[in-house]
């Protein structure tokens, strides 16, 4: 990996059924597993169903996903309902090695380590992949989109690099079930696939689900992006113009935390009407980017879409500004449209490359315009977690319990049943001590009918 202005090599070490950073951090992990466990509770308490019930024994789960402390704990409870599983990183930024370690120790085929580089990244992958698994679960669908190019015979450097795991194989998505994505971008590309009729198998939309965007997009998103630029770069928030590029669910949480924090302006960028108009009516500024560049000190993407930040952007922009991303793929901001208007790039702290422009002025990327949030910092934490990932468990139960209707839905994006995710929101609240009103049969009855009038 390109890393400033020299390249960083990462030594791994492999077996049978790993290729990870340094397997002498397994306690360090197991002790971080154990933080996640006692915060994780919804987590916990399906994970001790599946104990009892084993309803994965002899199922291959192949996962795609940021192998974080929070991630640890989805596996363990794969693992305790008899799941064989095989974890790659979703990013080549996020895996915590000191995991790693760990999920291995625990009997977890691991193929990820922090600063991956394209050729480790797909070569994870291919291990996934070679363990033909029945169910997929993804972050962002690179899992997903190889297994369809392998079927479809496409030929690219992502695909020759997972071949020299598997071979010429190209049938082994005719083994898997059904699959479940975690992430907005991932639901994107695979809507677009479903649409184009070029989805081969059923995806369950964990992101869409109500106790997964309400939460983690939102107070998950927010709180560890100004982490991730927090440890980047130990500057204050407060005083700042804080640009975010989105106001979706992921941008509001952003919003929310840089205006608490004392952020002079939160400005927003859009595209859309409705987002726009809901950004004004909670207090922030709405303008274009080529106006927001202008007067930015720190600019954050959350769009899922590409060039978002580009060279007129970046031409305008005053010196010191900080650019980062907290969309899923590094392509938000245009890198190769920074690289060529600078004369001089250097990597001034870890996770900070800065630029340094014909006319002197300086622009700071951080995390090499990868999700800040895991690049810099740890991911959304443990507590919002515990309900994605509560999701995810319950979803890749029923596309076990569901396969053979499932085969017969074909290639599309579904979303998980109501009562699974109500179930999952019910549980938290019983962990977080909250109590909920019932309604009496008098109002059940009124909601159900339309006789009663004003």
């Amino acid at each position: 990996m390109i890393f400033g202005d020299f390249i960083l090599t990462i030594e791994t070490e492999k077996g049978e059924t790993y290729e990870i950073r340094d397997f002498s951090l397994k306690n360090e992990g197991l002790k971080t597993m154990e933080w996640a466990a006692s915060r994780m509770p919804v987590l916990q308490f399906i994970k001790k169903r599946f104990e009892e019930d084993k309803p994965f024994k002899g199922i291959r789960i192949g996962a795609c996903l940021h192998v974080t402390k929070e991630t640890s704990q989805l596996c363990e409870a794969w693992l305790a309902g008899g799941a064989e599983v095989y974890l790659c990183a979703s990013n080549p930024l996020s895996s915590q090695d000191e995991i790693t370690a760990a999920l291995v120790s625990k009997g977890v085929n691991v193929y990820a380590w922090k600063f991956m580089d394209t050729e480790g990244y797909y070569r994870a992958i291919g291990h996934v992949i070679n363990a033909r698994p029945h169910i997929t679960i993804d972050d962002g669908a690179d899992l997903v989109s190889i297994l369809h190019k392998l079927k479809r015979g496409e030929r690219d450097e992502e695909v020759e690099i997972v071949q020299k795991i598997i071979g010429d194989v190209t049938d082994i998505i005719d083994g898997v079930w059904g699959g479940a994505e975690e992430t907005t971008t991932g639901i994107i590309r695979l809507q677009a696939m479903a649409d184009d009729g070029a989805l081969l198998y059923p995806i369950m939309a964990t992101n869409s689900s109500p106790s997964k965007n309400l939460f983690d997009n939102v107070y998950g998103t927010g709180q560890s992006s100004i982490d991730g630029i927090l440890r980047a770069t130990a500057d204050l928030i407060a005083s700042k113009v804080f640009v975010i590029a989105g106001y979706g669910h992921c941008g509001k949480g952003v919003a929310m935390r840089a205006k608490g924090m004392g952020a002079s302006r939160v400005i927003i960028t859009e595209i859309e009407p409705h987002a726009a108009l809901q950004a004004v009516m909670e207090g922030m500024e709405v303008m274009p980017m080529i106006e927001a560049a202008k007067i930015a000190d720190i600019i954050i993407t959350a769009t899922g879409c590409k060039d978002v930040v580009r060279k007129e952007h970046f031409e305008v922009m005053k010196d010191g500004v900080i650019a980062c991303n907290t969309g899923h793929f590094n392509v938000e901001i245009n890198i190769p449209d920074l690289d060529s208007l600078a004369e001089n790039k250097v990597k001034i702290r870890p996770f900070v490359d800065q630029y340094t422009m014909e006319d002197g002025r300086k622009i700071n990327l951080l995390g090499e315009g990868r999700l800040i949030n895991l690049a810099a910092a740890e991911g959304h934490s443990p507590e919002i977690m515990d309900t994605s990932f509560a999701l995810q468990a319950l979803a890749t139960e029923y596309i076990l319990k569901n396969k053979e209707q499932l085969k017969n839905i074909g290639g599309r994006v579904i979303q998980i049943p109501d009562d699974i995710d109500n179930n999952v929101a019910l549980l938290k609240c019983k962990a977080l001590g909250i109590n909920l009103d019932i309604l009496t049969p008098g109002q059940e009855k009124y909601l159900s009918s339309w006789h009663v009038g004003t």
